[in-house]
């Protein structure tokens, strides 16, 4: 059984969906981000970059256990684990990767600091305001053209592309974003999040991470000196 240590943030969700979608037998643990749980010895040992998601599957290649960090890696690993999600046709394989590349170099932290700058940050700082919410539209502009002429993001089957991307595109209008604006990538986000597996998936951990408020001691772990002390 995979064990996962996560909490209920879009990279968790993305290993969430997955989990729930391939019917990988996982125990969630949660992390709770908010109160500095990201930065027990214990779980540094697992994910140095005390980031959540991460994981260890006792049976990992050649029945080893296998640690790994970061969302994108355990997306590929799943879908190496279990034959899902990745296609099979090289070209689509790549389109996926490609995509799947674009939400962890664009999307995640620029949508990341749309939210940052206009939800948390006590500052209102118009510049930075500005400037991420315009680049989370210009991203979602992208994925609106993909979406015109291709039915999931990387090919017209569903990947860990879809995947990735989905869960940073809920709660689009904190990050600025107006969806009736982009049809196409709305069309996409609704069929998504229509699928009983995605549905299964946003209530893991959901209870614990809505009974902690984002007060000023959570602003100071996730985003004060605590965040930046080298350990």
């Amino acid at each position: 059984m995979i064990e996962l240590y996560s909490w209920a943030t879009p990279n968790g969700h993305k290993v969430h969906i997955m989990l729930e979608e391939t019917g990988l037998p996982y125990r969630v643990h949660g992390v709770n981000i908010r109160t500095g749980e990201q930065f027990k010895p214990e779980f540094l040992k697992i994910s140095p970059n005390n980031r959540i998601p991460a994981m260890v599957d006792p049976e990992g290649p050649g029945g080893k256990p296998l640690s790994l960090m970061e969302s994108g890696a355990i997306l590929l690993y799943l879908a190496s684990k279990s034959g899902k999600f990745l296609p099979d046709d090289i070209g689509q394989r790549w389109s996926c990767m490609q995509w799947l590349m674009w939400q962890m170099g664009g999307v995640g932290p620029m949508f990341g600091q749309a939210n940052h700058f206009r939800r948390y940050a006590k500052d209102k700082i118009e510049y930075a305001i500005e400037r991420y919410t315009s680049e989370a539209n210009r991203l979602t502009h992208v994925l609106d053209k993909q979406l015109a002429r291709s039915k999931f993001v990387a090919c017209d089957e569903y990947t860990i592309a879809d995947i990735a991307i989905f869960p940073w595109m809920r709660g689009a209008e904190s990050r600025g974003i107006d969806m009736n604006e982009y049809p196409h990538a709305k069309r996409w986000f609704d069929a998504i999040n229509a699928r009983p597996a995605v549905q299964r998936a946003l209530q893991v951990l959901a209870g614990e991470s809505n009974s902690n408020p984002v007060d000023d001691k959570a602003r100071e772990v996730m985003f004060g000196k605590t965040q930046f002390q080298k350990r």
